[in-house]
């Protein structure tokens, strides 16, 4: 089992880095589902991996995009944090979350993740030179409202796609 955990999980860092890189990307304004596969990943496997995932596949879409600069760490922070949250939620559970609690671990994850983002959009102004708190700040109405649209529709799916993804890991077998 635990080399098909380490395996699935580098193929979920590998989605990562690749929906972040396939993101639409407007400004400060990003529309992405580089989430969804940290939140599978700490859903099925708890706070460790989760942060793992989030760490791997940022990093890589973070070096592949802008390079390593001196915020890079600070970027990849939201999903560290977003998976290891998660898993910790889920573990804590039992690993069996009704839908309810899936969902609304998805939209707290989301939320966190643009919050902590919009943090480090500031940090990485103002070391850059290119604050001005329009640009920061003046679209926090839509990105909390694609974050909240995303969190309904992420949420809304994700119990299927960790019952599937688990049966996967599983190699077919059925949970005892």
């Amino acid at each position: 089992m635990k080399i098909r955990q380490i395996a699935f999980n580098s193929i979920l860092a590998a989605m990562c880095a690749v929906l972040g890189v396939l993101a639409l990307d407007f400004g400060n304004l990003k529309i992405t589902f580089e989430s969804v596969p940290v939140l599978i990943g700490a859903l099925m496997f708890g706070a460790p991996d989760g942060a793992a995932i989030g760490f791997a596949g940022t990093f890589i879409y973070q070096v592949i995009c802008y390079g390593f600069t001196a915020t890079t760490f600070l970027w990849i922070l939201p999903y560290c944090v977003c998976g290891f949250l998660t898993g910790w939620y889920a573990k804590r559970r039992g690993f069996r979350l009704s839908r309810g609690q899936t969902i609304f671990v998805v939209v707290f994850a989301e939320i966190m993740i643009t919050t902590l983002n919009t943090g480090v959009l500031y940090i990485d102004s103002k070391i850059y030179g290119y604050y001005s708190a329009v640009y920061i700040f003046g679209t926090l109405l839509p990105r909390y409202a694609i974050c909240l649209g995303k969190a309904a529709a992420v949420g809304a799916v994700m119990p299927k796609l960790v019952s599937v993804c688990s049966r996967a890991v599983r190699g077919g077998e059925t949970a005892a």
